[in-house]
């Protein structure tokens, strides 16, 4: 369970897709640009000694989030 409510993730979200779908951006651009994001918040709010672990999990779920279902 989260400790954001699914109303606060879901306007996050759209804020974001809204940024990269009102140009038109290349799904490869658009992913670069989010890879971006994640090392920026990573950076800037976890600490040096847990950017790693975090960044495997987030690759983690993101691999999970994406795999087909057999």
């Amino acid at each position: 369970m989260s400790k954001y409510s699914r109303a606060e993730q879901d306007e996050l979200f759209e804020k974001l897709l809204n940024a990269l779908t009102e140009t038109d951006v290349p799904a490869d651009l658009a992913l670069m640009t989010l890879g971006n994001l994640v090392t920026y918040v990573l950076n800037q709010q976890a600490s040096p000694s847990r950017r790693e672990a975090l960044a495997r999990q987030f690759g983690a779920i993101l691999l999970q989030s994406v795999q087909t279902k057999q």
